[in-house]
């Protein structure tokens, strides 16, 4: 295994060889990381319910009722009631017929992308910034692939006018992770529907986010009905773990018969999945969350915008703050977390060469005096690094 250390060796000289930092307690909007305290402004728990009483109740509940595990994938004799009535909460708040739960938003795309574009004359089109495991999946796919450059929608018309195939479908996040901006969604399915494509939008960070008390990108462009595949994460604002995708029932059907990752991973825990249960009421119930959710992300993106850092095209609570430089961008990370800010570098190959950031995220949770202590912060280390005057 000597290899190993050229590899990590090459990894630390390009400055891409990572050690996760430790949160200690739960993921609050002021967490204690690697000991100490910061302003959170990297975890993806938008709405704070990582910690609110009543999905910790209902965890407890569910491990009291139906034990801590199924010791089973979920064809076998891992789906418990409880499973079942999740996949119905979501498929009513989705508003399609049918919904599957899988292990993660990760599973879910993959087994979408592979289970659905299966032959060479199959045609599988994806936005060139999709997430990673869109791009996993199209590559286990055995479809032909195309990618066309970010949002541009000549672009897309040309591949579909210039491709022949049996079945094509059109991927594209509905937010996009790094950027922070939209999908253009409607322009997209008007595509997809003259072109006779389906069309699947991984929605990940926009579930709980967009839309009518968070159902997503076609709920925010008015488009549920007519989005054939989506895909939504229990893993950030729900505050658990896991993904499903909603869609007609024939679609369900197909995929629990057929889906890799649903067939060979064992489910969900039961407190896992009386969270994310409960976690769907609170977002029914307290729309002010995700009121509380933009209001932050408003003042936060101002801020910076104000102290001159470069936001980028974001259109959400995912704010980059765009440095250009490997090291820079880590320098930066680094010093506001010694000034008590925790804002994570992203780099290359997460984004482009030359696109290197520090990507943000606020919550409904942050007070604006934790948002305002993090702008003085960035305002002084941006100069301090002479990213800003």
């Amino acid at each position: 295994m000597k290899f190993l250390d050229d590899e990590i060796a090459q990894l630390q000289k390009e400055g891409r060889f990572l050690k996760p930092r430790v949160l200690t307690g739960h993921q609050a909007p002021v967490s204690v990381v690697d000991g100490k305290k910061v302003v959170n402004l990297t975890s993806n728990n938008y709405l704070d319910l990582t910690g609110h009483p009543k999905l910790k109740a209902a965890a407890k509940a569910a491990i009291d009722t139906h034990g801590v595990g199924t010791a089973a994938v979920r064809t076998i004799i891992g789906t418990q009631d409880l499973h079942v009535a999740l996949e119905k909460k979501l498929a009513a708040f989705k508003g399609t017929e049918a919904c599957l739960v899988f292990q993660s938003g990760f599973t879910v795309n993959v087994a979408c992308c592979a289970g659905l574009m299966t032959a060479p004359e199959d045609l599988l089109v994806s936005d060139e910034l999709n997430h990673a495991s869109i791009i996993d999946g199209s590559r286990l796919s055995k479809a032909t692939k195309k990618v066309y450059p970010h949002k541009d929608m000549k672009a897309l018309r040309a591949i579909l006018e210039t491709n022949k195939f049996r079945r094509c479908m059109i991927v594209t996040d509905g937010v996009f992770s790094m950027d922070g901006d939209i999908a253009p969604l409607p322009e997209i399915m008007d595509l997809a529907d003259e072109f006779g494509a389906v069309v699947m939008v991984d929605d990940a960070h926009a579930s709980g986010v967009m839309g009518e008390n968070g159902r997503g990108t076609p709920s925010h462009f008015k488009l549920s009905h007519r989005v054939q595949v989506q895909i939504g994460t229990l893993s950030k604002a729900v505050g658990a773990v896991g993904g499903y995708v909603a869609g007609e029932r024939r679609l369900i059907d197909y995929l629990t018969s057929t889906a890799r990752p649903f067939l060979f991973s064992s489910s969900h825990p039961p407190s896992v999945i009386a969270t994310c249960s409960a976690a769907i009421d609170i977002m029914l119930e307290e729309p002010q969350r995700i009121a509380k959710l933009w209001e932050n992300a408003r003042h936060f993106k101002e801020g910076l915008k104000k102290l001159g850092f470069d936001t980028g095209a974001s259109e959400t609570p995912i704010t980059p703050v765009i440095i250009g430089d490997t090291k820079k961008a880590q320098a930066f990370s680094s010093r506001l977390f010694d000034e008590g800010v925790f804002a994570l570098a992203i780099c290359f190959p997460t984004v482009g060469r030359g696109k290197d950031r520090l990507r943000t995220i606020v919550s409904s949770g942050h007070k604006a005096e934790d948002l305002d202590f993090a702008l003085e912060k960035f305002g002084q280390v941006g100069r301090e690094l002479g990213i800003i005057k």
